[in-house]
């Protein structure tokens, strides 16, 4: 079976802090973990962790080796097959252009955020477009307190905040990962 031409990144720059500063944030053990394995079970091609850091990069090129090419890979065969989809990138426009060597052409990006966006696209309009092209979509997370607005003025479509029953909306990156990649791929 091929895989979904469907990836996924985590930003860590350009985001903000809590104070809408521009900032680099720091990779964590847990989000590399768990976004990897939603990308395997969502059968993804790749997912991309996205820093400019290069002590960052180094840290997590650390964890990934121990988990695909160390003892944790022969521990724990299904994390090993996880993370082997993970990627790292200097920036988004580098993970366009590896896609765009892989694919044949341009990745359709699409950012989530969890404040309002002007002319937002609903989720079920995402998945029937996914389900009508076979074009790679790379889907963007922001990190700390989300993607700066020159991320979301750059991409093709910017996806409605995902909202509970109340107006609090601040998930985790990893709990927000799975709820839209279960929106648009999930079986329901």
């Amino acid at each position: 079976m091929e895989r979904r031409p469907i990836y996924v990144a985590l930003v860590h720059y350009p985001v903000l802090n809590r104070h809408g500063d521009l900032i680099a944030s720091a990779i964590t053990n847990l989000d590399i973990h768990d976004i990897a394995r939603l990308a395997r079970t969502y059968d993804l091609l790749a997912y991309y962790l996205v820093t400019p850091l290069v002590d960052q990069q180094v840290l997590a090129r650390r964890l990934i080796m121990h988990w695909t090419d160390g003892v944790g890979g022969d521990i724990n065969p299904d994390r090993q097959e996880a993370l082997g989809l993970l990627r790292i990138a200097d920036s988004i426009d580098e993970a366009c252009k590896e896609i765009t060597l892989e694919t044949g052409s341009r990745p359709l990006v699409y950012a989530t955020t969890a404040r309002e966006w002007p002319a937002s696209l609903a989720w079920s309009e995402l998945r029937r477009e996914i389900g009508r092209h076979y074009d790679s979509i790379l889907l963007l997370f922001g990190t700390a307190f989300g993607l700066d607005k020159s991320v979301l003025r750059g991409v093709d479509g910017v996806l409605s905040p995902i909202e509970g029953k109340r107006r609090y909306n601040h998930l985790s990156v990893r709990s927000a990962v799975a709820i839209a990649l279960d929106r648009l791929l999930g079986g329901n």
